[in-house]
C-alpha cells in the first residue's frame, strides 16, 4: 500500500480541514482501492447516502477523484467518488476535450467510513503498464465553502485536468 497526501489549493483553503490523504493498493484482479481520509472533518459537508449509481456532476459537492493517462499520451481516464455512493468514470481525448462516458463492466463501490470513504474501482478494460496518476478531492464544508485538493497543482485557477496535477505512477497488472 502507498499513501499520498494532497495539498490544498493556496487561492481556495479550507476552513478546518487540515489534510486529506489516500492511501492505494492494487489487487491482482485489475482492482484499485483507495481510502480517503479527511482530517478535521468537523465542518465537512458530507452528500447523503443514495444510489450508487452513474451520476454527473458530482464534483459540485464532497468527492474524491482519480485521473490515469499515459506519459507519451494526451488522452486520459477520470473517476469520481462520492460518499452518497455515487460515480462517474470519463474518457477525454484530450485536455478537457472529446468527453464522453466510460463504459464500465463493474461499477464502483464506494463505502464511507468515519472521516473520508473507501473505493474499490476495477480498472478492467484500460491499458496496462505504467500510468500517470493524479489523485484529487472537492471538500465542501459549512457555508458552502469548497477546498480542492491534489497531489499538486498547476499555477492559477484549480484544474484537476491539467497535466501537472498528474503528478504520481501507478503501474496497472498486466492481467492474466
Amino acid at each position: 500500500m502507498t499513501r499520498y497526501s494532497l495539498v490544498p489549493h493556496p487561492d481556495h483553503p479550507p476552513l478546518a480541514v487540515r489534510g486529506v490523504t489516500v492511501d492505494l493498493r492494487m489487487t491482482d484482479e485489475d482492482d484499485v482501492l483507495l481510502t480517503y481520509v479527511v482530517d478535521g472533518t468537523e465542518g465537512v459537508v458530507w452528500p447523503e447516502w443514495a444510489s450508487p449509481v452513474r451520476t454527473d456532476g458530482l464534483w459540485r459537492a464532497t468527492c474524491f477523484e482519480l485521473f490515469l493517462m499515459f506519459d507519451d499520451e494526451e488522452h486520459y481516464v477520470e473517476f469520481n467518488f462520492s460518499p452518497s455512493g455515487a460515480w462517474a468514470a470519463y474518457a477525454f481525448d484530450g485536455y478537457r476535450d472529446g468527453m464522453a462516458d466510460l463504459p464500465r463492466e463493474v461499477m464502483p463501490h464506494v463505502g464511507r467510513i468515519a472521516d473520508g470513504v473507501g473505493i474499490d474501482c476495477d480498472l478492467g478494460g484500460l491499458p496496462h503498464g505504467e500510468l500517470l496518476m493524479s489523485l484529487t478531492a472537492v471538500i465542501e464544508e459549512a457555508g458552502g465553502r469548497r477546498s480542492f485538493w491534489a497531489l499538486q497543482h498547476p499555477p492559477g485557477a484549480p484544474d484537476f485536468h491539467h497535466r501537472d496535477c498528474f503528478a504520481a505512477r501507478l503501474t496497472a497488472p498486466a492481467g492474466p
